[in-house]
């Protein structure tokens, strides 16, 4: 338990001074979501938009469409940060190029079924992690 809480604490640190947000006021909360979103983008979206979300991912060179820069996604709206289309389009409600089409929506699909099906706990479960997923691209907008 200690060790973890010192994990914890260090990714915390970490994470803030990587931003450049030592500025803001985050509470630690917003912080340990954050930290779980970075830890979901780590281990599904990493390989594909890069450890920095710079599109520069390893399966890059495989792909024909390239991975979005999701650090402008703010920029690109104008300045604001289009918190729930983005979550539509990771979710897979919202059709994006390289993830495939409605009809297969990969990430709200892939996190339910790990949750252990369509029920409303899975479903909340799934929320969550999407959730996380969400704030912590919109941490990083440059």
């Amino acid at each position: 338990m200690r060790q973890t809480r010192s994990l914890i604490v260090t990714l915390i640190i970490v994470l803030t001074a990587w931003s450049g947000t030592l500025d803001k006021p985050t509470s630690a909360q917003e912080i340990e979501v954050i930290v779980g979103g970075e830890i979901e983008y780590q281990n599904y979206c990493a390989v594909c938009h890069g450890a920095d979300g710079k599109g520069q991912g390893i399966m890059n060179k495989y792909l024909t469409v390239r991975p979005a820069d999701l650090t402008q996604l703010a920029k690109k709206n104008g300045g604001t940060f289009p918190f729930w289309q983005t979550y539509r389009a990771i979710e897979g409600r919202e059709e994006i190029r390289g993830h495939g089409s409605r009809d297969m929506p990969l990430w709200g699909d892939r996190f339910r079924t790990q949750a252990g099906g369509n029920d409303s706990g899975s479903r909340a479960q799934a929320a969550g992690r999407l959730l996380g997923l969400v704030f912590y691209l919109q941490h990083i907008q440059e």
